[in-house]
């Protein structure tokens, strides 16, 4: 797909914000109408009620001015949709349910004929399975991460976390602990013989287990002022394990013979760093930015790196009597925390700490004013 032409024929004094109905709908939605866009929201039946009945833009209240409600969250491609949104004016802000349900990354990137705020080529990149995925935008970036094991062959005694997918719901972690090449098989078969990891657990990354703060680093790079923002940090809130955390020891050893620990992911809670910090992470955020911008063209064709929200996502360390960051994950995209608004660093640079919603709303506003939508979607 040509991206270049996708605003044509649009009123940019009339832009739309769009969005799928769910992870990070209502922050994008929020974020757009304090800048004063109009918005949509793709929403999947079954699912559609807290965006046409609950944040429903009425009496000055409400946040979602009009819902498209169809059976499947990849009806978003059908042409009868995209006409509805393309006479809106539609800006779409693309977040992870806008990929996780799609079989087929190209036909996202080919087929989806109306502008996405960000990369819409880089999302990709988040899956450990594509042939240039994140581990080696990290390593070329010169990012420290976890070291990775080819092989259980390879596993040298110490912790490793394996990286398997949920059988049921295969965007989903169900990750496991695993020390040597035989509990690594051991623990894999168990897991699948109970329907909790699917069959590719064989095939899932193996990582050093690193043990640290988790801390999520939420960026912002902006192509209008060519500056990286760091909106704010926070940590993830997973389930059974965040129960089983508060246990007592002697209660956790009780439920440990009945419960498998699982870390799906549920929910955010803010966080802070000290600023001794803040340098070390922005560093990182430099060099992130920096070599997203030298991707080959096979992988982002737009060849304009990344655009707005990113996040580097991992832990920080004490060695030696120093800290480090060491990043596990990555996100290229709009991370699902809208509560990083509670964290003080996009306050410290604007003067009053915003969601990462409501730093789209600014960059599309700053980029309607400017004439410079095209610099921001692809």
């Amino acid at each position: 797909m040509d991206t270049s032409t996708l605003l044509d024929g649009y009123d940019f004094q009339n832009i739309t914000v769009g969005m799928l109905g769910g992870h990070s709908a209502l922050d994008v939605a929020h974020g757009a109408k304090k800048y004063g866009f109009k918005t949509v929201c793709v929403a999947r039946e079954g699912r559609e009620k807290t965006f046409t009945k609950y944040y429903k833009t009425r009496d000055g209240r409400g946040c979602i001015d009009e819902v498209i409600v169809r059976p499947r969250f990849s009806d978003v491609l059908n042409p009868d949709v995209q006409k509805q949104l393309r006479a809106m004016n539609t800006v779409f802000v693309h977040n992870r349910y806008f990929w996780v349900y799609f079989d087929d990354y190209s036909k996202i990137e080919n087929d989806f004929n109306v502008p996405i705020f960000g990369s819409r080529h880089l999302v990709k990149v988040e899956e450990r399975d594509q042939p240039f995925n994140q581990y080696h935008l990290l390593q070329f970036a010169g990012i420290r991460t976890p070291r990775i094991f080819a092989s259980p062959d390879d596993m040298d005694g110490r912790l490793c976390i394996i990286k398997a997918s949920e059988a049921r719901r295969g965007y989903e972690r169900a990750f496991f602990l695993a020390d040597s090449k035989s509990s690594w098989e051991k623990e894999g078969r168990r897991l699948e013989k109970e329907g909790l990891v699917g069959p590719g657990w064989r095939t899932a990354t193996i990582e050093e287990f690193v043990v640290g703060a988790p801390v999520n680093f939420n960026f912002f790079y902006s192509p209008l002022t060519e500056e990286l923002e760091l909106l704010g940090t926070d940590t993830r809130r997973q389930t059974n394990l965040d129960g089983f955390l508060r246990l007592a020891a002697w209660e956790q050893e009780k439920v440990r013979k009945h419960i498998d620990l699982k870390m799906i992911e549920t929910g955010h809670l803010a966080c802070t760093v000290k600023e001794s910090i803040l340098e070390k992470a922005y560093d990182l955020g430099e060099r992130f930015v920096a070599e997203t911008k030298k991707i080959s063209p096979e992988v982002d064709p737009a060849g304009k790196g990344i655009i707005g929200p990113f996040a580097l996502q991992g832990a920080v360390t004490a060695e030696e009597g120093k800290e480090d960051i060491v990043i596990f994950d990555v996100s290229l995209r709009i991370p699902g925390s809208p509560g990083i608004r509670a964290t003080p660093y996009s306050g410290y640079l604007h003067g009053e700490s915003m969601s990462v919603g409501e730093r789209i709303g600014l960059e599309l506003k700053n980029a309607v004013a400017a004439n410079a939508l095209h610099k921001v979607v692809t």
